[in-house]
Order: C-alpha cells, then sequence, then structure tokens
C-alpha cells in the first residue's frame, strides 16, 4: 500500500512554488517597508498556552487542536495560531519592557477541521502582531499596510468589514443581552449554537446555519453597548480610513472567534472562495499580554491565510516571477565533463543572479538537449572538444531564434550578465 499525504495536509510542488515565492516575497516587501521586524517561533507550544490565550471553550480548542503528551509527560500542542507563540515570545525574551514593537511571522498552522477550497489542516499563515501602541492609528495602520498587500500581489476584489467589540464590561453587558434574547428562541438554536449559549454566546452570531440567519439579524447588536471610549476609538479608527480613501463595511455580527480580541475588529473578505470567504482577519488584543503573565500592555495585529491567497492570484491570473534556468549546461566527452565544473562555478561566481543547471548522468548530445529543452531553460551552453580546444563554448537559443555562437569566457560573463538583468 502507497502512503498518502494525511487528509488536509497537501504537497506544494515545484510548479506551484514561484507564485507562493511571489506571495511570501511581496508580503516581506511591504512589512518591512512599514518597518516590521520578522520573528520566528516555534511550531510547537504548551497546550496551557493556547487555553489561556484563545480561551477552552472556543472551537479551536475544544476541537481542532492537533495535542499530544511527550515523553516527560507533559501536554503539547502544533500551534494553530501565530499570536499566542509570538506574545510568549515577546514576554520571555523581555520585547514589552519599555518601548513600542512591530512584529511578523510566516508559517505553518495546524487545525483538525474539515477541509474545503483554501482551508486545510496544514496551513500557512503571515501574522503581523505589535504591542505598545493603544490609539486607533495603529489600528489604521495595520488596516492600510493590509491593503497595501493585496495591490503589491495583484488583488483587488477584496472587501474590508469592522466592528467593535468595546470593552471588557461591555462585551459582559451585551453577552447578557444574547443570552436572554437567544434563551428566548432556544428551540431555533442549532445542536452548536445551543452549546454556545451557556459558553461562548458572542460565537453564535458567527454560526454559517442559513436556518438561523433570520433569527441572527434581529438579535442586539454589540455596537450600541459600546463604552465612550471604545465609541471614540471606532469613529477615529473610520474617520482615518475615510481620510485614506479606503471604502468599508460595518458588520455588527463580526466578533472574530478568539476570546482575547476587544475594540477594533476586522475582515477582508471574497466572494471567490465559497463560505470561508475570510482571507485576512485581526483586531486589538490590549488584555492578552496581562493574562498571559505580562505586564498590561496595549496590543493589535492580524493573521493572512496563505492557500486562500493563493487561489485568489490564481484566479485572478496572476503570473509568478519566471524563475526558469537561463541556461543549461550541456557536457560532451569525458574532458567536457571536468571542465564544465570549473566553467559553470565561474560563471555562478561572476553573474549576479545567473539561473544554472549542469547536464548530469552524461548522456548524448541529444538527449542532453531533451533534458534543456525540458528543464524550460532560455539557452543551451555546449562544452564538449572542439569548444575546448579553442577556449570557448558554445550557446544557442532553447526559447527563440538565435543562432549558435562561439564566446570565450569573458564574452561569455558578458552575454549572460546581459541576460540576467
Amino acid at each position: 500500500m502507497n502512503i498518502k499525504a494525511i487528509r488536509g495536509m497537501h504537497d506544494i510542488l515545484p510548479e506551484q512554488t514561484p507564485l507562493w515565492q511571489r506571495l511570501e516575497q511581496s508580503m516581506a516587501n511591504v512589512l518591512a517597508a512599514y518597518g516590521y521586524q520578522e520573528i520566528r517561533m516555534p511550531i510547537v507550544e504548551k497546550t496551557e498556552l493556547f487555553k489561556r490565550s484563545i480561551g477552552e471553550v472556543t472551537d479551536i480548542v475544544e476541537k481542532e487542536m492537533y495535542s499530544f503528551d511527550d515523553r516527560n509527560g507533559d501536554s503539547l500542542t502544533l500551534r494553530p495560531e501565530g499570536t499566542a507563540g509570538c506574545v510568549r515570545a515577546a514576554i520571555e525574551n523581555g520585547m514589552l519592557r519599555s518601548h513600542s514593537c512591530r512584529l511578523w511571522y510566516m508559517g505553518p498552522m495546524f487545525r483538525h477541521e474539515r477541509p474545503q477550497k483554501g482551508r486545510y489542516r496544514q496551513f500557512n499563515q503571515v501574522g503581523v502582531e505589535t504591542f505598545g501602541l493603544k490609539g486607533p492609528d495603529i489600528d489604521i495602520e495595520l488596516i492600510l499596510m493590509s491593503a497595501r498587500l493585496w495591490k503589491a500581489i495583484g488583488l483587488s476584489d477584496i472587501k474590508l468589514q469592522l466592528n467593535s467589540l468595546g470593552s471588557v464590561e461591555t462585551r459582559a453587558l451585551y453577552r447578557e443581552k444574547l443570552v436572554e434574547y437567544f434563551s428566548d428562541h432556544k428551540n431555533k438554536l442549532d445542536e452548536d449554537s445551543q452549546r454556545r449559549l451557556d459558553t461562548n454566546p458572542l460565537r453564535i452570531l458567527d454560526s454559517k446555519n442559513t436556518d438561523m440567519q433570520a433569527l441572527i439579524e434581529k438579535a442586539p447588536v454589540l455596537i450600541d453597548c459600546l463604552d465612550d471610549e471604545s465609541r471614540t476609538h471606532f469613529e477615529t479608527l473610520k474617520q482615518g480610513l475615510d481620510t485614506a480613501g479606503l471604502a468599508y463595511e460595518i458588520n455588527p455580527r463580526l466578533v472574530r472567534g478568539l476570546d482575547y480580541y476587544c475594540k477594533t475588529v476586522f475582515e477582508w473578505v471574497s466572494d471567490h472562495l465559497g463560505a470561508q470567504g475570510t482571507v485576512c482577519a485581526g483586531g486589538r488584543f490590549d488584555g492578552l499580554v496581562e493574562q498571559m503573565g505580562g505586564k498590561p500592555t496595549p496590543a493589535a495585529g492580524f493573521a493572512i491565510g496563505l492557500e486562500r491567497l493563493i487561489v485568489l492570484m490564481q484566479e485572478a491570473g496572476v503570473v509568478a516571477t519566471d524563475q526558469s534556468p537561463h541556461v543549461y549546461l550541456v557536457l560532451v566527452g569525458d574532458e567536457a565533463q571536468t571542465q564544465g565544473i570549473k566553467l559553470s562555478e565561474t560563471l555562478r561566481s561572476t553573474v549576479s543572479g545567473l539561473r544554472m543547471v549542469v547536464n548530469c548522468g552524461a548522456g548524448s548530445y541529444k538527449s542532453q538537449f531533451k533534458r534543456a529543452d525540458k528543464s524550460g531553460a532560455h539557452y543551451a551552453l555546449i562544452l564538449g572538444e572542439d569548444e575546448i580546444a579553442l577556449g570557448k563554448a558554445s550557446i544557442k537559443g532553447m526559447r527563440h531564434q538565435q543562432e549558435q555562437i562561439s564566446l570565450d569566457e569573458n564574452e561569455l560573463i558578458n552575454f549572460l550578465t546581459k541576460v540576467t538583468t
């Protein structure tokens, strides 16, 4: 029996990786332009970290985490999201003591949920986190920066939704109103929502059950319960986005699935991904650092699902940067095998950015040209007995009409330098 990849965990093949690399590099460039620094955290953390940060009664902790006991009997978990680990790293390494910081990370996350379009059990995220900045100006920066990311990767049909969750006290008051409302209509709630009524009633608002949408639409609206500070914060945020000319929609049902959010929450959504249309989600989590043992520290950030962006880029016809070889080196004869190694290393050292494949495994002149063609190389560079005797190499265009020409080493370097620039 052939062993196959685990359901929901997929391979990204060589023909797919150039688009991924374009996406990842575009993200890194935009984040660097705003002064954000990369941090890299472990994939495995203590299970308690996620129970304490995400919330024990969330779907992620209750149903979706990959947890196991190690040989010491400690409960460990493959990270289901990045914020908790980033906060843990910032506290542990003293990054929050006296100044603000702007961080980002990229890597795989793991959730045991039903795979669907753009959603996998192992998936890749870019996460952005800021610490020590409590005003709406950083919320505005995060949203404008995410908008710039879409432009950088060639996407336009992504819409911004906003809401405010207010303070802890606001949500406690709102929670009471929700429980009262849904309790009066308990017979209309599905099994999941009835369970959430006692544990996390705000999550009922996020239900995708079509039979419950009319009931949810009539539920009390959190934004009507905002305290003065949260309302001012939200109004200033909207004014900033208006000034920047960025369109948005207020979505009063946007609650986010993690317990640590407060005040601003936002999502970027697409109509091209089915029911799971969110490609970027974030907001403020001002209480999380203190909740995890640090000093009170305002914080905000967002996370982007890369698989979903790849789907959208493909549908939009975004083309990856060409990464096919510039040159395939054809080696004819025993001496060419030896001289070819020397020549290829010289060219790689002197021609910046040169992508070069050297034929390995011998083969006839004809078979090597077939390999050169299959590699996608733009040029075949030929080194045989005649070329070695003359102190030259021959080069022939593979993708366009160009006669074969012979060049000495300096001429070859100049030729390839023009090809790679």
